[in-house]
């Protein structure tokens, strides 16, 4: 049995652009056996080639207003207008399943994971190299008007100022050493 680090909660967060989706699906691909990835709820579109209950949750706002005031969400977040949450289900799945389970969410929400759950959350940061690098990566996209970006890269400047409230910053320079970066951590025998 390969030995790991014994945190179950695993959050990638990062700026929109800086790689954390990219880098969370890799460690998800090679590690299958022991992570899982935790779906979250959203109201905005599903984007081309996302699937619901795969990448996402895709929910009506209300059903998502009726979640939040269920208490079904560990945590959530109205960011450019829409919602974005983790059902509660999610960590249930991980446990019976036995497995750990790799968030990807923005930097509120995984500091909310962090204060519900200490003792089995283990928080990583991906920065981009640059606030330059970030905003080419996030035109390249092409996925959303300009207002958007715009909202994004003002964003991540209050994200990156959070950075350090995390366990593990990971500059994302090299996309295949930020992986390589990223499985170390996950997986340091000695947390």
């Amino acid at each position: 049995m390969v030995q790991t680090n014994q945190k179950s909660l695993i959050v990638l967060s990062a700026p929109s652009g800086a790689g954390k989706t990219t880098i969370a699906h890799a460690i998800l691909a090679r590690h299958s056996q022991d992570l899982i990835f935790s779906v979250s709820a959203t109201t905005r579109a599903m984007r081309e080639g996302e699937r619901d209950g795969v990448d996402y949750y895709f929910l009506t706002r209300e059903k998502f207003e009726d979640l939040i005031r269920m208490g079904s969400l560990i945590e959530h977040e109205e960011i450019f207008g829409n919602y974005y949450g983790t059902p509660v289900g999610e960590i249930d799945r991980a446990r019976e399943m036995g497995k750990r389970l790799v968030f990807d969410i923005d930097v509120k929400g995984g500091l909310s994971i962090r204060s519900k759950f200490p003792d089995e959350s283990l928080l990583i940061f991906i920065a981009p190299p640059d606030m330059h690098i970030l905003e080419r990566r996030l035109r390249e996209r092409k996925t959303e008007p300009e207002e958007i970006i715009r909202h994004r890269l003002d964003r991540a400047n209050m994200e990156m100022d959070w950075a350090t409230d995390y366990d593990h910053i990971v500059v994302n320079d090299d996309l295949e050493e930020a992986i390589a970066e990223v499985e170390e951590i996950v997986f340091d025998p000695n947390p």
